[in-house]
């Protein structure tokens, strides 16, 4: 079975790289075959990740539409957030991109973040692989949206992008959520707004060289509502992932990866409802402390 899905996922059959995406995405028995017999690609992927409403659905749309006239395809996934208490998702980043779902040159996948805190969804790693085996020019990865916590991206795309707005904060904020270490190009959106030139030189004076691994990222300004700077970006993003990546810095986010899907593995027969249920059976006995409640899964 998994054979002819490969088959037809190299050769661009979309149902088949459906399929594929959620046999892994369910873990559904035979997944793993899937997995360890995908093909070497050198398929880009590129992260957009960013505060909540800096526009990062947006600007997707707007880059797919630049690419798109370019006679490429492209992969797009979303990542939407999970509600901790029902598990239920919106997957509303669909709505913005619809304008593409009859397009052959274009695939959009929304997924769920199942809980997971760094803006991602737990399967990310495989099913961006599963991706790459598809015959696509570039992927784009779209997080959550959820604030300080979307670093995860940084091990997984070859080219990270971080969407702010003007109105976002000072460089202290900027620095203060931790996406200053993980962008190769910043984009400064909704850039018709008051304080936009304030925002950019600040993220200038910031990335310097010497900051930043000797190189001065790039703070581009763009509206992607009113389609304006969505060339420069494309063409920053590109123009990144020209520069070769250092071996060392290959190693690194292979072991990375590897290290979130040994942790996967290891957290398997883990679950948060069975640890809720238990929970709140020592919170009815009035004997829960935290600290004991986790020493038996140690």
């Amino acid at each position: 079975m998994w054979t002819n899905l490969l088959t037809e996922l190299q050769s661009g059959n979309v149902k088949a790289l459906a399929r594929c995406i959620s046999l892994v995405e369910n873990e559904v028995v035979g997944y793993e075959q899937i997995l360890k017999n995908l093909p070497a690609s050198s398929t880009p992927i590129v992260g957009l990740t960013g505060p909540p409403g800096a526009g990062k659905s947006t600007l997707a749309d707007a880059l797919i539409e630049v690419l798109v006239a370019q006679n490429k395809k492209v992969g797009v996934l979303c990542v939407d957030p999970t509600s901790p208490f029902n598990y239920g998702s919106l997957l509303g980043d669909r709505i913005r991109m619809n304008q593409w779902y009859s397009n052959p040159n274009v695939y959009i996948r929304s997924l769920a973040s199942r809980g997971s805190l760094g803006g991602l969804n737990p399967k990310i790693i495989e099913i961006t692989d599963v991706m790459k085996a598809a015959p696509f020019d570039i992927i784009i990865v779209e997080t959550v949206g959820v604030g300080q916590t979307e670093v995860e991206i940084a091990g997984l795309a070859d080219a990270t992008v971080v969407v702010l707005v003007p109105e976002g904060g000072d460089e202290v904020q900027a620095m203060k959520s931790g996406l200053m270490e993980i962008a190769d190009l910043f984009v400064v959106n909704k850039a018709d707004r008051p304080g936009t030139d304030d925002m950019v030189r600040n993220l200038r004076s910031m990335m310097a060289p010497g900051f930043n691994n000797d190189r001065r990222t790039p703070v581009i300004k763009a509206s992607a509502a009113q389609k304006t700077g969505i060339d420069e970006v494309l063409t920053g993003i590109l123009e990144f992932l020209q520069i070769p990546a250092t071996n060392d810095k290959k190693l690194w986010l292979l072991a990375e990866k590897a290290y979130l899907l040994i942790q996967q593995k290891r957290m398997k027969d883990i679950s948060k409802i069975q640890l809720k249920q238990q929970i709140e059976e020592g919170l009815n006995a009035q004997s829960f402390n935290l600290y004991g409640f986790i020493e038996k899964y140690r």
